[in-house]
């Protein structure tokens, strides 16, 4: 019987592999029989059409592997599972062919009726809605504050020179170096988050050469040190999406940004943070790791590790038409 569910599962990923670029009318039947997932879904097919339409580029293959992370429950006749999803999606654009590639999640419920199995509940988190946006009611100080007389524990062998206090240029390069290296794992010397778009947004800050700016005050400044004495020691700046964008909006010492108005006059290592629900509370970060053949930024992400996706995420789970953005040039000197 486990046979049975497993060939009904590979039939899911191949559907839900061919769903990323073909948006037609599937030829064979679902294995799906979860109503609320198949109008998601039919409708998120929609807006990818359309989504590659405007930008000009047209999808071209999508390569998905799947991994069985644990069977979470067995009742008769019944399983549920999770699984991890790579994914590498090609799309033309310009005379170009580009890549870009996301990991997911899913928990899945398995039925068995009649004389088969089918897929009777798909379950999609969101993670990237679940950043915890409250902090930031209290992140009211002041943004200028001097560097205190201690300073936090960094790994400079891993990050580079990033803490110096004298004047030196934002690495870009280094940004998206670090961002390529760690855009689908973690760093050892850092805390992992469950959501933990802002902490590797940070760090790929801090590896282009962003000085920290130590203020002893998790509601001000925008520092690291890790764990002290099992008490968080960081700043909401360092790990917290809206956060980070009121430090990038109002400092005006240490690490500086210029909020501009379109994407593309973004460069590279330089920052966009997303509010979904347009309520002026932002849930999500990410950096700019390369440029799409229009010249469009393509960004590197975690909580949902992404590299070199479209800058917009209209293929997200958490976007919404009041998605909005929010664009970070980085000062080329600090």
């Amino acid at each position: 019987m486990a046979d049975e569910w497993r060939r009904v599962l590979t039939k899911y990923v191949n559907q839900l592999n061919q769903d990323e670029v073909d948006y037609r009318v599937r030829s064979e039947d679902s294995v799906v029989t979860d109503l609320d997932y198949l109008i998601r879904s039919g409708e998120r097919k929609h807006r990818l059409e359309m989504w590659y339409r405007e930008r000009g580029a047209a999808p071209v293959r999508c390569e998905t592997k799947a991994r069985l992370v644990r069977e979470i429950e067995h009742r008769a006749g019944e399983i549920e599972v999770e699984l991890l999803l790579l994914q590498k999606i090609y799309y033309d654009k310009g005379g170009a062919r580009h890549q870009e590639k996301r990991i997911d999640q899913q928990r899945l419920t398995l039925l068995h009726e009649g004389d088969g199995w089918t897929v009777s509940r798909v379950f999609q988190p969101v993670p990237e809605r679940s950043a915890p946006v409250n902090v930031a009611s209290i992140y009211n100080q002041d943004y200028t504050t001097k560097a205190g007389p201690s300073r936090p524990y960094l790994n400079h062998q891993i990050l580079g020179a990033g803490g110096s206090q004298r004047s030196t240029a934002y690495r870009r390069e280094d940004a998206v170096l670090y961002a390529d290296r760690w855009w689908d794992s973690y760093n050892p010397e850092f805390a992992q988050f469950e959501v933990d778009c802002t902490s590797y947004i940070s760090q790929c800050l801090f590896a282009g050469g962003a000085p920290i700016n130590y203020t002893g005050k998790r509601e001000s400044g925008w520092w690291y040190k890790g764990y002290v004495g099992k008490q968080e020691a960081w700043s909401y700046s360092w790990a917290v999406a809206n956060a980070l964008q009121l430090y990038l909006t109002h400092s005006n010492s240490h690490m500086r940004a210029e909020v501009v108005d379109r994407p593309e006059l973004l460069q590279l290592g330089d920052v966009i943070i997303y509010d979904w629900d347009g309520n002026g509370a932002y849930q999500h970060s990410t950096i700019v790791t390369a440029f799409d053949a229009g010249g469009m930024p393509l960004v590197n992400a975690h909580t949902t590790p992404s590299q070199h996706r479209y800058w917009d995420y209209r293929d997200s789970y958490a976007w919404t038409e009041n998605t909005v953005y929010r664009f970070f040039h980085i000062a080329d000197r600090f």
